[in-house]
């Protein structure tokens, strides 16, 4: 690599090394594998006649497994998909980058999957859950409670498991998705697992905020390297008590690391690196 490519820093002995990786593309890579893991059961499912293309999915729950994995439902031809969520604001994820399926580049993306996700569906009519061909409960810890689980009636039920490692007392006491699911009404329930990192949820937000920390070790620990920073804030607060997803989307754009060297060197192939140690699979636990 030649230097000329860096910034240089304090001096002309020091070079800046950014990312090419944003936060977005982080949310997208690990979205992917969860979606992933949801579309290949929705397909095997469709397969063995449980359910077909056009069969209502409801999917319980935006952020962000929620989105994606409607999305890529969506691009692969699940004609009939409603999101419900309580807040109303998130319906502008449908629109966003986020969660859209990893393919070729097009000529304009943005219209490319506005046209493929118009028969996503919007609301927040809980109601609405309790008839679906198949429903997906993305909400995790604090979410769909029992009672209202008990009200589901279903031919696919499939919950996400919010606990990743098992690895804090508090929060495995704290999660009931497997009491919630035992009151569906369903013949066929599954659940959605995502670990690699031995963090203790498997929220995208705490798989992206820890391929980053873990990244930043990796980086510290290069010979040559003064520093690293990541460009972070506390980004539920913009999206829940601000309600400002255009503050969200415009900072998730920006390169996820900063790094001060006097080796230029890859960072961003330190970041994939961890990406790829996260999986997702489906448990059928009935």
């Amino acid at each position: 690599m030649s230097n000329n490519e860096y910034d240089t820093g304090i001096s002309s002995e020091v070079f800046t090394v950014k990312s090419d990786v944003s936060l977005i593309d982080i949310f997208n890579l690990i979205l992917e594998k969860k979606a992933d893991a949801a579309l290949s059961l929705f397909n095997s499912l469709n397969d063995d006649g449980t359910i077909d293309k056009e069969s209502s999915i409801v999917v319980i729950g935006t952020y962000f497994t929620g989105i994606a994995i409607a999305k890529y439902l969506s691009f692969n031809n699940f004609k009939d998909i409603t999101i419900v969520d309580i807040y109303p604001h998130l319906e502008g994820l449908i629109d966003s980058k986020l969660g859209n399926p990893i393919i070729a580049e097009v000529d304009n993306e943005e219209n490319f999957f506005k046209e493929n996700f118009k028969n996503i569906k919007f609301s927040s009519d809980l109601d609405l859950i309790k008839n679906a061909d198949a429903v997906i409960d993305t909400t995790g810890l604090g979410g769909i409670n029992e009672s209202q689980s008990e009200a589901i009636f279903t031919k696919v039920f499939l919950i996400e498991d919010p606990i990743a490692e098992e690895n804090d007392s508090l929060l495995k006491d704290k999660n009931n998705i497997y009491n919630r699911a035992n009151m569906v009404n369903s013949y066929n329930k599954f659940v959605l697992k995502t670990k690699g990192l031995n963090t203790k949820t498997s929220g995208t937000m705490t798989l992206a905020i820890d391929v980053l920390r873990q990244s930043m070790n990796s980086i510290l620990a290069r010979d040559g390297v003064l520093y690293c920073a990541s460009e972070m804030t506390f980004y539920e607060e913009i999206i829940f008590k601000e309600k400002d997803l255009e503050k969200f989307f415009n900072l998730i754009e920006l390169p996820v690391l900063k790094v001060s060297t006097i080796q230029p060197f890859d960072c961003d192939a330190i970041i994939n690196e961890f990406i790829d140690e996260i999986y997702s699979e489906i448990l059928a636990r009935w």
